[in-house]
């Protein structure tokens, strides 16, 4: 009976600790609000946001914002490479208004207590054009 009750409580455990990451803000992409071409340009001439690329490789060896990092090759280094300070600017985005890429680095950053975190919907197909 101990180990039945033992083994119904680590499952207890377990679907409360799903159910609160799935209704965490930072599974809803709505919880990013988004930033302009024209305000991320001037944040990023400023040196005042955290930029992540999260296209491909080739992609943002093609073109990508100035300062931005390449997630995707900074996967596993993220969370130090992130500013000390958790409301800092930090801008995730992708290839274009219909990718959702963008999303699992604003969704990390978010998880990691970052409450400044936004989207730049436009994405590099947006920031590339004239």
């Amino acid at each position: 009976m101990k180990l039945f009750s033992a083994v119904l409580f680590s499952s207890s455990l377990l679907v409360l600790s799903t159910l609160a990451r799935a209704e965490s803000p930072c599974a809803n992409e709505e919880h990013f609000p988004l930033i302009t071409k024209s305000e991320l340009k001037q944040v990023v001439d400023q040196g005042g946001a955290f930029v992540v690329d999260v296209n491909s490789k080739k992609s943002f060896k093609k073109a990508h914002v100035p300062s931005a990092i390449h997630f995707a090759s900074n996967e596993k280094t993220f969370e130090t490479m992130l500013p000390k300070d958790k409301s800092a600017l930090i801008v995730a985005y992708c290839g274009g208004p219909s990718c959702t890429a963008w999303h699992k680095a604003a969704q990390k950053a978010c998880e990691m207590g970052y409450t400044n975190v936004k989207h730049f919907k436009e994405g590099i197909s947006g920031w590339t054009k004239s």
